[in-house]
């Protein structure tokens, strides 16, 4: 008998599946599998789709329906896909000099709504892109949690606009620092911000089915959005320098 991976015939039965298969293992690779599987491995090509649904508001179980695939393997490549998602930020490179940026927080929960978690944010002004980012609670920690994130350059030089929240005081450089009310329009574009992360990612809809019930995924998918958000900035800007 062959390995269904790497074709070793150095296999020993592993106990029965849920179906009552026999399962066999390598000893190898290590691989598990079955004789004549009832299903055949998910192809690159529904991977790749799963992927783009993971970034649309879209349920874990409306991807079962839309993709067919188990709910059991679904669960574990989000697991897998999560848990290698970088928690940095990744922007174009900054020189010093006139940098501004706009920060706001949003309440999203994992499992239940008594456990909030905040998704922080620091927006570019003029670039759009994500310049700084941190989920949660709302203390002054999470704020330098958020300060800590953004890259050198913004730390070093950019002016900072946010609202009263007192958090923001405690960390931010007071000669950079502008407090200022939602009636200026000096935070519309990180508001703008929150309200696509809401239409776009599911775990955060206000009333919704799709809440987290793990907070390692809810920050996974967050960080897995937010690298796509500044990935589709720096495509459309070559896009349209190359036009």
């Amino acid at each position: 008998m062959n390995c269904s991976d790497c074709q070793s015939q150095k296999t020993v039965k592993n106990g029965f599946n849920i179906t009552g298969k026999q399962m066999y293992r390598c000893k190898e690779c290590g691989r598990q599998f079955v004789l004549n599987p009832l299903k055949s491995p998910i192809s690159d090509e529904t991977k790749a789709l799963i992927d783009r649904l993971l970034l649309e508001r879209i349920s874990l179980a409306g991807i079962v329906r839309v993709t067919g695939v188990s709910e059991y393997w679904l669960q574990q490549y989000v697991n897998d896909l999560y848990d290698q998602t970088p928690r940095e930020i990744i922007t174009q490179k900054k020189t010093p000099g006139r940098l501004t940026i706009e920060c706001d927080e949003m309440w999203s929960y994992v499992g239940n709504s008594d456990n909030k978690q905040w998704v922080w944010l620091a927006m570019d002004r003029d670039t759009g892109e994500i310049v700084g980012a941190y989920i949660g609670d709302r203390s002054a920690q999470s704020a330098q949690k958020l300060w800590d994130s953004l890259p050198p350059v913004y730390r070093q030089c950019a002016v900072c606009y946010t609202d009263f929240w007192e958090a923001y005081k405690k960390v931010f450089p007071k000669n950079r620092h502008r407090p200022v009310g939602k009636e200026t329009g000096q935070t519309n574009h990180v508001e703008r911000l929150n309200n696509t992360f809401r239409q776009r990612v599911s775990r955060l809809v206000r009333k919704t089915l799709s809440f987290s019930k793990k907070l390692a995924n809810h920050i996974g998918a967050i960080w897995y959005f937010i690298h796509h958000y500044n990935a589709s900035l720096s495509t459309n800007q070559d896009a349209y320098t190359s036009v």
